[in-house]
């Protein structure tokens, strides 16, 4: 072959190569999907039985695993990421047994973060309110991950829980942030919490986004807040639900996924690169998960060059629970059957909370007397914890307990003037009664709507803040405005009430006395210090423990009503009261 030929030749193969080298460098993206879910404010509700009203219903974690487990078999468990957003140990018997009852065996809410794979989970306001022996004995007991960034442990000024974690899935290094709302020092007694300090959220996730990507350079970044979407009423340093704010002043979250206000999120925010930002939150008691769809464009050198996120909210509520899961733990199932259907006394008539929000009840004559009984206070304050618990004439259970008083709350004796009390109950019906109850169709509830109905009959306020009291007689005058309309008349024997230089003793729930609901702050014109100094006494032991010890002492509770309050004018009343429960009843 002359010279000139093979000088071709190696031209032509040169070129070759080349032309197949760049076919490589054209060939189309790698696209990775991911489907992140969240769950939270579970509140114990792990299976499909609610074991305070003893009966089937919608929703629970046993109802999540069928989503789930169909979502890993389908996309394949690369493709899942779990989450859980914390306000997991308190609210149904489930946690309560493996909380305070059976304390040796491994509390079920670890077992189940783990018997799902779970991969992450964030703690929650409500997990706090357990006490350090409960919620630190849970962290202790799963493998998965338990954040909170922003709680603090005072002695080392480091987090005391895991500030964020790293989750890889098919090469994706997916970071998650934990954040826990911060309120919790004007919710919860200090031994609850005692060592931790609650920093802001949205100072917080300015600093920790920051060191995540610069440390982990992670490919998504997830913000997993036990916070809501918005607080309207902000105050320095103390945003309740800061998801919003954060998304939109915050860079560098791809979503931030959220809870504790029990409202359902599904929405786009623009942050301050003009990024976009999706909100989710599912709301509560395991009715539904949020969802993440996540798909990524990959070059062939790694680099991300797309990167496409989408929300949804999916309803579990529907789905069959997972056989796998519910023969997985018959056993602990059992076990908190056998407790909640202990029988402790018999009621001789009709307890009904919904009667609470026109007056006075037996519902709450009861646990006024209780609250009188155990402190010995000149005084008492106590709102219904839900307006839809009913002890029936019959035996009572265990179960009935968790519906008449729905929290771990501890009691405590506080002092207060004749005026603090005064204006603490005008502050409470402030929230509770309709400034618009004297116009033509208007009511005698604060209702979210303007025109409630059975099939829309929220109230605007949360009815746990109604609180009457018992100890002193007194009326309220629903034609009046705020300031105006508690008129006290005596203490109940009779003897004066002096609402300028006497002070009381008052019996309150540990989250009124630590400020929550804000009768205290707003109302009774305290400070967190002066609630601290003015609380002489506490138990050791939750309210309901010691409404059900009384009840197995006595045998039998009987509805009575202390007539030591009531609204006025009477006739106003009873036609906007007629009117209004059958709104709240549904009928």
């Amino acid at each position: 072959m002359t010279r000139i030929k093979i000088l071709a030749l190696l031209i032509i193969m040169s070129i070759t190569s080349a032309a197949g080298a760049a076919d490589t460098t054209t060939q189309p993206p790698r696209e990775v999907r991911l489907k992140i879910v969240e769950t939270s404010d579970v509140h114990g509700n792990f299976f499909p039985y609610n074991f305070i009203t003893r009966t089937p219903w919608n929703g629970s974690m046993a109802r999540v695993a069928t989503f789930v487990d169909s979502l890993r078999s389908s996309d394949g468990p690369e493709s899942v990421i779990l989450l859980d957003n914390g306000d997991i140990l308190q609210g149904q018997p489930t946690v309560y047994y493996y909380n305070f009852v059976d304390t040796v065996s491994r509390h079920i809410a670890a077992e189940i973060y783990d018997y799902m794979s779970y991969d992450a989970a964030t703690i929650g306001n409500h997990d706090v309110e357990t006490g350090h022996k409960v919620y630190d004995r849970w962290i202790e007991a799963t493998d998965v991950p338990i954040m909170g960034a922003n709680v603090i442990d005072t002695a080392t000024g480091l987090p005391y829980l895991r500030p964020y974690t790293i989750i890889e899935r098919q090469g994706i290094r997916t970071a998650v942030i934990g954040m826990l709302t911060p309120g919790i020092p004007m919710w919860l007694p200090e031994p609850l919490w005692s060592g931790l300090r609650l920093e802001d959220i949205t100072t917080s996730a300015q600093k920790w986004v920051e060191t995540v990507r610069r440390k982990e350079n992670p490919d998504i970044v997830i913000g997993l807040f036990h916070s809501g979407y918005s607080d309207a009423s902000r105050r320095p340093g103390l945003t309740e639900n800061a998801c919003l704010e954060v998304a939109r002043n915050v860079a560098g979250f791809d979503a931030i996924l959220g809870g504790h206000d029990h409202q359902r999120a599904n929405r786009i925010v623009t942050n301050p690169e003009g990024r976009p930002v999706v909100l989710l939150n599912p709301a509560n008691d395991a009715k539904a998960v949020g969802v993440l769809d996540i798909t990524l464009s990959i070059d062939s050198d790694g680099t991300i060059i797309d990167k496409r996120i989408t929300g949804s909210l999916a309803d579990v509520d529907t789905l069959n629970p997972s056989p796998e899961y519910m023969s997985h733990f018959v056993a602990q199932r059992q076990a908190v059957e056998n407790f909640t259907g202990r029988v402790i006394g018999r009621s001789e008539g009709l307890f009904d909370s919904s009667e609470s929000l026109f007056g006075p009840s037996p519902f709450m004559t009861l646990i006024h007397r209780l609250q009188l009984q155990l402190t010995g206070a000149d005084i008492s304050f106590a709102a219904p914890l839900s307006i839809d618990a009913v002890i029936k004439p019959g035996d009572v259970r265990v179960s009935d307990m968790f519906g008449l008083y729905k929290y771990e709350n501890m009691l405590l004796t506080m002092k207060l003037t004749g005026r603090e009390i005064r204006d603490y109950l005008e502050e409470s019906y402030s929230i509770w009664v309709d400034t618009a109850a004297t116009n033509p169709g208007g009511h005698l509830l604060l209702f979210r709507s303007k025109r409630p109905s059975a099939n829309d009959n929220r109230l605007r306020n949360p009815a746990y803040n109604f609180d009457s009291a018992a100890g002193i007689e007194y009326t309220v005058d629903i034609t009046q405005p705020k300031g105006k309309r508690v008129n006290i008349t005596s203490m109940a024997d009779g003897t004066p009430f002096d609402p300028a230089a006497h002070t009381y003793t008052v019996a309150v729930n540990s989250y009124r006395g630590n400020g929550g609901g804000d009768l205290m702050t707003r109302g009774a014109g305290l400070s967190k210090e002066e609630m601290k100094q003015r609380t002489v006494a506490s138990t050791d032991i939750d309210l309901r423990y010691y409404m059900m010890k009384e009840i197995e002492k006595n045998g039998t509770i009987t509805p009575a009503t202390d007539h030591n309050w009531r609204f006025v004018p009477e006739a106003l009343v009873d036609s906007l009261s007629e009117t209004d429960r059958k709104i709240i009843k549904g009928h």
